[in-house]
């Protein structure tokens, strides 16, 4: 190449880097799906008004609870905070679910795919952005969610057993800033864990024509019930299952002695040494590499 080509190129490379397309790639994934915020805070929403009605005779069930055992007083306490996480992480999980889903086959299916792909934004750029939401924003976004919730919650509940002398109890079994912690990682937990779920959703996407749920789903079953059928066992089946929801008990221990704190509880080392976590993430580097390729090749449907 000439000299004067090889410094246009480089010249349009640093244009394109300036212009972070990568940043808003993903901006663009939160403008055009409005659901991946809007759907958690109504959660929150509906959460927070149940736990306000609960609040309605708090101080006579307060009473009640502290005369139980110091482990049952902990774990009554604490329920509706961590009710009010686990409604919000599993509503991140569908929305991640339905989201990978529609990622690829949506463009293609409205034709935009062809706008976007006049621009200068690379298929690799493009399917990353599009990872990155059930992988980074999402669980970004609940975290602050959570928290912003389960702080509400405290302060509602502190307001409202005040004037019985109770409102100490709250604050001693429900330990703000710790269980933080734990929700942080418990999210990156269930980040890592899923990977390979969402790359698989996003390879079904890019390749499917229509009827992306049911090609996503019919095929494992398919073998679950086959191999049911003609050998009588249930390797597949637990072999999904333990893709689901196998990473939490690889990452927490459950049966700790009453009165544990609850980071204690928590196993990072025997969760990285897990040969499913990095099996798992493999899988998912292949999947994304696949659905690179094919949002390379495919046209609109």
């Amino acid at each position: 190449m000439s000299e004067p080509l090889v410094a246009e190129s480089a010249g349009s490379q640093a244009v394109i880097q300036e212009s972070r397309p990568m940043y808003w790639s993903v901006r663009r994934e939160l403008w055009e799906n409005r659901s991946i915020y809007v759907a958690p805070l109504l959660v929150a929403a509906v959460v927070l008004f149940g736990f306000v009605i609960s609040t309605i005779g708090m101080p006579q069930r307060r009473r009640a609870t502290l005369l139980l055992a110091p482990a049952q007083q902990h774990t009554t306490i604490e329920m509706p905070f961590d009710v009010a996480a686990f409604m919000l992480i599993a509503t991140a999980f569908l929305i991640g679910v339905f989201y990978c889903l529609d990622a690829l086959q949506g463009e293609r299916r409205d034709r935009s795919i062809l706008f976007w792909k006049s621009l200068p934004v690379s298929d690799r750029t493009t399917v990353l952005a599009k990872a990155c939401i059930p992988l980074l924003a999402l669980p970004a976004l609940i975290f602050t969610i959570v928290v912003i919730t389960q702080w509400f919650m405290l302060l509602w509940s502190t307001a409202v057993l005040l004037p019985s002398g109770l409102a100490g109890s709250t604050w001693a079994h429900f330990h703000w800033f710790t269980q933080s912690m734990l929700l942080l990682y418990c999210l990156i937990v269930l980040v890592l864990w899923h990977a390979p779920l969402y790359a698989w959703l996003l390879l079904i996407s890019g390749w499917a024509r229509r009827a992306s749920y049911l090609w996503a789903v019919l095929p494992p079953l398919a073998i679950a019930a086959v191999e049911k059928i003609v050998f009588n066992s249930a390797h597949f089946a637990s072999f999904l299952k333990y893709r689901l929801i196998g990473g939490v008990g690889e990452a927490f221990v459950f049966k700790a002695p009453h009165g544990t704190d609850s980071l204690s509880r928590i196993t990072p080392l025997n969760f990285l040494s897990t040969p499913g976590l990095w099996i798992g993430l493999v899988l998912a580097a292949i999947f994304i590499a696949a659905a690179v390729r094919l949002r390379r090749d495919r046209e609109p449907v």
